[in-house]
């Protein structure tokens, strides 16, 4: 029998965090998260979280979280450094377990610190193929920071860790070791395939024909082969790249020798790429320039990490790429300012009903109602794309008129 949310406890690790928030609106949670908890900095700066609880109460002094599940909720900010967040997680989670929660669970969508994957031995960090010394020395003098804050984590008395689709397989295989299996990678395929399948981003027949799904690199492979099947068009096409990086910002870009499509097969078809996270923006201008050789229909850069950089935003208003779907994983993407010249190509997918799905299924909460797991935020004035609320016959007559 599922359990009720009233063991469960949601805060952010600030107190007016909208994600934070929208994710305990999404699980049913009634009490605002700014009355949960409080967030306290001292005049020497130091931060001191104290859930709250009724001053006059002197029976539960230390045990007034007994027997509930804390969730804290971590995303980054645009005024916060992700250094101040990660301590303020830890500091949370040990107020948690010193006030007798039963178990600490941070949900943190973009995991801290998953690019300082490795370190500078062999031993530190693994991967899918064997380290060489070019590798290593990419981490000479480094510490294996997400190891250390995996630990610290432990320590502090977190139980559980769900994120969104981490990129680094040593960090999956690091985190699910330290939190010994409780570590929950949550990958959106079944929200990119939805708003592919029902929205007019992409015109393509009813069985795929038109449409090709690329992967930039071996890396993506397995992602984009089973964001193809969750789609399930039977005539869409399966396209993967190839990579290599002959400077810092330099990146040179061809079709991979095991690619199922070649690059004649899908002329003119609509091309999705897909990548967990994106910088600086080099590799996929560089890879929607090579498709705009074969003349497509667009090209659509979908992304689920979405690091809106100056250099990332000057890069992607490229015309090579038409369209930029992403997810809000890293909230000041819904930012109009941060998102720039970019605002009139990008669409947000917002995942907060979703990860409140995810995680009632994982802690074995009643399921909560939601109409639709995601929200859609894009340009008010210039609203692109529409989510199917007609047949699929006069959808697909809009787009052939696209």
């Amino acid at each position: 029998m599922p359990a009720a949310l009233d063991n469960v406890i949601i805060v952010g690790n600030s107190s007016d965090d909208p994600f934070a928030i929208d994710l305990a609106f999404g699980l049913g949670q009634s009490e605002d998260i700014a009355d949960l908890i409080s967030m306290q900095t001292f005049a020497n700066s130091e931060f001191c979280p104290r859930f709250i609880s009724d001053e006059d109460d002197l029976s539960k002094i230390g045990v007034r979280l007994r027997s509930k599940v804390v969730v804290i909720v971590s995303t980054s900010s645009m005024t916060v450094s992700r250094q101040n967040l990660a301590m303020r997680n830890l500091l949370i989670a040990r107020a948690a377990k010193e006030n007798g929660a039963a178990e600490v669970v941070l949900v943190e969508p973009d995991l801290y610190y998953s690019a300082q994957d490795r370190g500078p031995r062999p031993e530190l960090g693994d991967t899918l193929a064997e380290r060489d010394p070019k590798d290593l020395k990419k981490f000479d003098g480094q510490p294996f920071t997400a190891k250390l804050y995996a630990e610290m984590l432990k320590l502090a008395g977190v139980d559980r860790v769900l994120t969104v689709h981490n990129h680094s397989y040593s960090v999956q295989q690091m985190f699910t070791g330290v939190f010994e299996g409780k570590f929950h990678n949550l990958i959106p395929y079944d929200i990119y395939a939805d708003y592919l399948r029902n929205s007019s981003i992409v015109r393509c027949k009813e069985d795929g024909e038109g449409l090709a799904l690329c992967a930039p690199d071996a890396g993506a492979r397995a992602f984009v082969r089973e964001m193809f099947n969750r789609i399930g068009l039977s005539k869409a096409k399966f396209v993967l790249l190839d990579k290599e990086r002959s400077g810092e910002r330099r990146v040179d870009i061809k079709l991979h020798s095991e690619s199922e499509s070649t690059f004649e097969e899908i002329s003119g078809h609509d091309v999705v790429l897909f990548d967990d996270m994106v910088r600086t923006g080099s590799t996929v201008v560089k890879s929607c320039q090579f498709f705009k050789q074969i003349n497509p229909g667009k090209t659509v850069f979908a992304v689920s990490h979405f690091y809106a950089s100056e250099e990332g935003r000057e890069k992607m208003a490229h015309p090579a790429i038409d369209e930029i779907l992403t997810l809000n994983t890293l909230p000041t993407v819904l930012n109009r300012d941060v998102q720039g010249r970019l605002r009139r190509k990008m669409v947000v997918l917002k995942i907060e009903r979703w990860l409140s799905l995810k995680l009632a299924q994982i802690l074995d909460l009643e399921t909560p109602k939601h109409d639709g797991a995601y929200q859609i935020d894009m340009s008010s004035t210039h609203p692109r794309f529409i989510r199917k609320i007609w047949s699929s016959e006069q959808l697909q007559e809009l787009r052939s008129e696209r």
